[in-house]
Order: C-alpha cells, then structure tokens, then sequence
C-alpha cells in the first residue's frame, strides 16, 4: 500500500541500521514517502565524516531520500538550517520523527541518584528540550493534519533500574509529547511516542538491553521480544494519515508487557 504517496517529511535521529528511526524510515519509503535525513554532527577533525557515512551508506540509491546533512539539537541555528532546507526541498511536510536520546556514560553507569548537575542538563536539552525546539521551528512548514512522534520508554513510566537519568529524561519526554498535542492541536496536528520494548541500537546497548530481551520474553503476554519491523510500522503508523484521530499518546510495542501487574509466566520459571 502506498500510504505515504505524495507525503514528505523528516527523519531526524537515524544513527546506523539498527536504528529504530531507520526501520520506521523504510516503512515510509517502501510507502511512497520522500524523507529528508539528518545525521549525528561529524567531528572538525573526522576526515572520513563517519556520522555521515553510516547513513548515507542506508540512503544510497534511495530515490525518495531527498537529502541528509547534519543536526545538533543544541544548535538552534543548525535547527533553522535544517528546517530551510526542508522548506527548499518540499515546501510543506506532512511529518515529523524524533529519535534523539543522550546522556553521558558516566551518569548512566551511576545511581540516579549521583547524576551530576551538568549531566542531569545535558541529558535533558538533547533528549527532550530538542523535540519542543525541532517542533517549534518546523511549525511554518508543518502542514494542517501533519504529525509529529518522538521516541520514549517505559523507564518513564516505571522505575527502571539501570536506565536511571533517562528514565527521567523520558518521563519529561512524554509530558512534552502532551503538550505539545495541545498547542497545535487546533491545526490538526498530532504529537505522539512510540514506547518499544528492548531492541539491540545503540541507545539500547548502553541501557542494558540484554538483560532486558530476557525478561521481556517470559514477562510478555506474546511470550517474545518485538522487532526491528514491528516498530518500524508502528513508527509509520502513527506518522500516516491512518492515525489522524490519535494525540498526545504513548502507542506501547512491547509484546504487551506494560500492562502486566505480576510477573506473570516468569514465576513458572522460578518454582
């Protein structure tokens, strides 16, 4: 089905093909979609350009990926580059993805409870403040019933150990996500997160995610883990005109394990 045709929009977040933003990107494109990209900045001293590399490699030959270049969400000029650009491209958008996530190894490592200040400011204005900044300044291109979604977890629901500062982060995440719904709103534009479950990124590797693909499997209504693809067409899902009645919500990929009260199966492993 080409549910995007004739749609346009950008993917911002897209680190490798394990990305969770990248299976949702080829949903989109294998819908019709044109898609302009952004990838991680590149170090002044980086010859190679690897950020850049790593997903053009994906994009390559891809005839509705329109264009990638850099983005630093702490940049707020680099974010009115990025949004020109996207006018000069399409004119109007019709979506929007955010899979932005950071904090430093070393508050992650530690108990929340010892996230240093600095940290603490960090994690938050690249994994939240960013998407109120990317959202408010594509809001001139943003097309009347466009949609937005970001990126969150169930850490920001529940306590996670281990996921610690960004469970935080994500809790913040998903007020924003509620807010924003409201404020544009009365354009038809919707504001949603995808919560999935442990999947192998980057982002994942560093929370853990080995440890959690275990208890997910037995903890889980379906018995299993989700994949790369579910969420990718979940992700598309709520990007597309199927969801236009849908804001300001958490759609959860998780096998159903966030509505689990008990743990379930996994006692019968432990009698």
């Amino acid at each position: 089905m080409n549910t995007f045709e004739g749609k346009k929009g950008l993917v911002l977040g897209v680190a490798n093909d394990n990305s969770i933003a990248w299976a949702i990107a080829q949903e989109i494109l294998a819908g019709g979609g044109q898609i302009g990209f952004t990838h991680l900045p590149d170090k002044p001293d980086d010859a190679r350009r690897k950020n850049w590399m790593r997903v053009n490699k994906l994009i390559d030959g891809e005839e509705n990926a329109k264009f990638l270049v850099p983005l630093d969400v702490q940049n707020d000029d680099n974010i009115k580059e990025v949004m020109s650009t996207a006018e000069k491209e399409f004119g109007k958008i019709d979506f929007l993805l955010h899979s932005i996530a950071f904090a430093d190894r070393n508050d992650l490592a530690g108990d929340t409870i010892e996230t240093s200040r600095d940290g603490f400011k960090l994690a938050m204005d690249v994994s939240v403040y960013s998407l109120m900044a990317v959202a408010n300044a594509a809001k001139g291109i943003l097309n009347d019933g466009a949609s937005i979604a970001a990126m969150t977890y169930y850490g920001g629901e529940k306590c996670v150990p281990g996921y610690n500062v960004m469970g935080i982060c994500k809790a913040a995440l998903d007020a924003t996500v509620r807010y924003l719904a409201y404020d544009l709103g009365p354009r038809g534009i919707r504001v949603n997160a995808l919560s999935a479950g442990p999947i192998r990124t980057l982002a994942g590797r560093a929370a853990g995610v080995d440890e959690m693909l275990k208890l997910y499997e037995h903890m889980a209504p379906l018995g299993r883990n989700v994949s790369h693809e579910e969420v990718g067409r979940s992700g598309a899902y709520l990007l597309s005109p199927y969801s236009d009645g849908i804001t300001g919500e958490i759609l959860h990929i998780d096998g159903g394990y966030n509505m689990m009260g008990s743990p379930g199966r996994l006692l019968e492993m432990v009698k």
